[in-house]
């Protein structure tokens, strides 16, 4: 079987006992993530709602100055994540990489990159697979739980859907008011909510959620390969897991989403873009352990998006043993003491990021609306 196979890999390539037992201790947390995902009692999946969360995702209506929508940082084209080190969204014009301010600007620029959505269905997962979709962990700083609770966030956010329209306070009112006003708005939710008022904050929230719980990319060639097809990797990829589980890596970076949904401090570079230095969950300078799966589609790296190659990102990890920490806000003392013990040798950095991109899956939903009821450009401007 798989594991047996692995097993041996590690024994033969370990050069102690030790290393041997913790590269079998952490295999016992690494999985494939389930073929299905399961939804919160009160927020039960259905195709409908499913449909209707996709067309308010796309929908720009939902922002202050009707001209970005959620689609606008969390793309199909880029993992439903983007390419920019830190997010454009109000005022902004474009997609990925291209994406811009039009002038003249006074929004600032999002604090953090875009995580990508993609599997969120099961953040919070743990190693032997049980998770609470109500209580998902999201964000980078853990300040919410849930997609229901996250996805009516961004929509308050002044720099990433509110703008200077109306005040945070009043903004789910005048969105529900806007879909209210809206016929095929109004006739969808009341097919998809019993509500005697269909068209509510909510039902907004569980309609988004539900769409996003949907975008499952749960089949790489790691899976196939957790789940019995020993063919499916290479031998440098699974050098290269053997690698990644002796380092040190999988101490944050396991269960089936390779995320401990923890916060850690590593001292990541600030981003120049935002003005003030961001100081992570209750001014620690602590972020959640991202996922690892799909990485082909989610660049740059790290909060701030600072590391834009792979190769950086393990560099970074390297240079961590002795190195003081980039970020002049945190001292080495600081740094989370898993991530100091950390052991990655350049010498095993290519079979490590050939691993990483059998975690990639291309086979994920990536319809999009051929236009919203609102009339409004599908997406926003993002062309």
């Amino acid at each position: 079987m798989t594991t047996i196979a692995i097993i041996a890999c590690n024994r033969e390539k370990a050069q102690s006992a030790d290393e041997v037992d913790t590269a079998e201790a952490i295999l016992e947390e690494v999985s494939a993530l389930p073929e299905t995902f399961i939804s919160p009692e009160d927020n039960p999946a259905t195709p409908q709602k499913i449909e209707l969360g996709r067309l308010l995702f796309y929908d720009p209506i939902l922002s202050g100055a009707k001209d970005v929508a959620c689609a606008s940082c969390h793309h199909p084209e880029y993992g439903y994540a983007e390419s920019q080190e830190v997010s454009i969204g109000v005022n902004g014009i474009g997609l990925g990489e291209m994406r811009t301010f039009k002038q003249p600007n006074t929004i600032p620029f999002g604090r953090r990159n875009a995580h990508t959505i993609l599997n969120t269905a099961f953040n919070g997962i743990d190693p032997e697979g049980n998770y609470d979709p109500q209580k998902a962990p999201m964000f980078w700083d853990l300040r919410v739980e849930s997609l229901e609770n996250q996805s009516l966030e961004p929509i308050k956010n002044l720099e990433e859907m509110r703008g200077h329209s109306f005040q945070a306070e009043v903004t789910l009112d005048t969105v529900v008011n806007r879909l209210r006003s809206i016929p095929a708005y109004k006739q969808l939710f009341s097919e998809v909510f019993t509500d005697t008022e269909a068209i509510t904050a909510i039902n907004i929230s569980k309609a988004l959620a539900a769409f996003e719980r949907s975008l499952l990319a749960n089949n790489s060639r790691f899976d196939q390969y957790m789940r019995g097809d020993e063919a499916v990797l290479s031998s440098l990829e699974k050098e290269g897991f053997t690698a990644f589980l002796k380092s040190g890596c999988a101490t944050c970076h396991n269960g089936p989403m390779f995320s401990d949904f923890k916060l850690h401090v590593l001292g990541v570079v600030d981003n120049e873009k935002v003005k003030v230095s961001d100081a992570g969950a209750n001014n620690t300078y602590a972020f959640r352990t991202p996922t690892l799966r799909n990485l082909r589609y989610t660049d740059p790296y790290m909060h701030s998006g600072k590391l834009k190659t792979l190769r950086q990102v393990l560099e970074f990890y390297e240079d961590m043993a002795g190195k003081e920490p980039p970020n002049p806000h945190v001292t080495r003392e600081q740094l989370d003491p898993l991530a100091k013990k950390m052991r990655l040798r350049f010498k095993d950095m290519q079979a490590i990021e050939a691993f990483l991109n059998s975690l990639n899956d291309d086979t994920f939903d990536r319809k999009i609306p051929d236009s919203v009821p609102s009339g409004l450009k599908v997406g926003g401007n993002i062309d």
